[in-house]
C-alpha cells in the first residue's frame, strides 16, 4: 500500500478554487519534488497531504501508522518567550538527551542547542526544525520551500543533506519548491503544480513538457538545473495535457 493516496482532490477558500482535481501516491522511499508558480497550491496541498488542512473535496488516506516528519517554511515565533533550540525540541513532549544530540549532529547544529531561536539565520534555523522532524522517526519527510532565502550552494548542501537521510531513514521525502532553478538531486518524481497537476515525471521529463515550458518558459530562468547522480531507477512517466485553462502567475 502506498505512504499516502489522495483522489480528487479540492481545496476552496470562499470562492476561490486552490486546488482541484489532484490525484497522486506517495510511495515508500521515493522523493517527490512540488514545484509551480506562486499562487499554486503548493503549500495547501502539503498541508492536506500532512493532515493539517481537511479537503473541500476528495480524500486523503495515510498507511496504517503512517508518521510523518513536517518541516513548515517557517515558524512563528514569539519574541517575549525566548526559547533554545534544546527547549524547542522538547516541545510538545520531552525528548530523550542522547537522541536530542544525535538529531542535531546528524544535521551538523550540535553547536547551537543553548543558542536562542530568535538569535538563528534561516539556514540555521531549517536544519533545527529537520532535526525537529528527525527525532519523530518519520516515515516521510514533508518539507516546504526549506531552502527558500539560502544561496545556491547552501541549497545544495541541504538537498544532499536530505538525500542521506532518505537512505538512512528508510523513508520518503515530500518536497515542496518555488526555486525552479534548483531540483533535488535524487528526485524520483517532480510534480508541476498550478492549481492541478499538469505534468509529473522525472525531472528530465518535466523539463521538456510542453505543460512545464507553458507555464515557466523554456530560457535560463525556467529550465531545471539537474544535480543528479547515477540512477538506475526505472519510472513511469506520466504528463497530462489538460493545461488549456492555465494561465502562468
Amino acid at each position: 500500500m502506498s505512504l499516502i493516496d489522495a483522489r480528487g482532490l479540492e481545496k476552496r477558500f470562499g470562492a476561490d478554487v486552490v486546488l482541484h482535481g489532484v490525484n497522486l501516491s506517495i510511495e515508500r522511499g521515493e522523493i517527490v519534488t512540488i514545484v509551480g508558480p506562486n499562487g499554486s497550491g503548493k503549500s495547501t496541498l502539503l498541508r492536506m497531504l500532512a493532515g493539517a488542512l481537511q479537503p473541500s473535496a476528495g480524500s486523503v488516506q495515510h498507511a496504517k501508522g503512517l508518521v510523518i516528519g513536517y518541516v513548515p517554511q517557517k515558524l512563528a515565533l514569539d519574541a517575549s518567550l525566548p526559547m533554545t533550540v534544546r527547549r524547542f525540541l522538547d516541545v510538545p513532549k520531552r525528548q530523550p538527551e542522547a537522541e536530542v544530540a544525535q538529531a542535531l549532529r546528524r544535521v551538523s547544529v550540535e553547536h547551537l542547542a543553548q543558542r536562542s531561536l530568535d538569535g538563528l539565520s534561516g539556514g540555521q534555523m531549517q536544519r533545527v526544525l529537520l532535526a525537529r522532524a528527525l527525532l519523530q522517526k518519520p516515515d516521510i519527510l514533508m518539507l516546504d520551500e526549506p531552502t527558500q532565502g539560502l544561496d545556491q550552494t547552501g541549497q545544495a548542501d541541504f538537498y544532499r543533506l536530505i538525500e542521506e537521510l532518505r537512505v538512512e531513514l528508510d523513508c520518503s521525502v515530500l518536497m515542496v519548491s518555488h526555486e525552479l532553478h534548483v531540483v533535488m538531486s535524487a528526485s524520483d518524481r517532480v510534480i508541476c503544480l498550478n492549481g492541478h497537476i499538469c505534468c509529473e515525471g522525472t525531472p528530465e521529463i518535466v523539463q521538456s513538457a510542453p505543460e512545464y515550458r507553458a507555464l515557466f518558459g523554456s530560457g535560463t530562468h525556467g529550465a531545471l538545473a539537474l544535480y543528479r547522480h547515477e540512477h538506475d531507477h526505472v519510472h513511469d512517466e506520466n504528463c497530462a495535457h489538460d493545461h488549456a485553462h492555465e494561465k502562468a502567475e
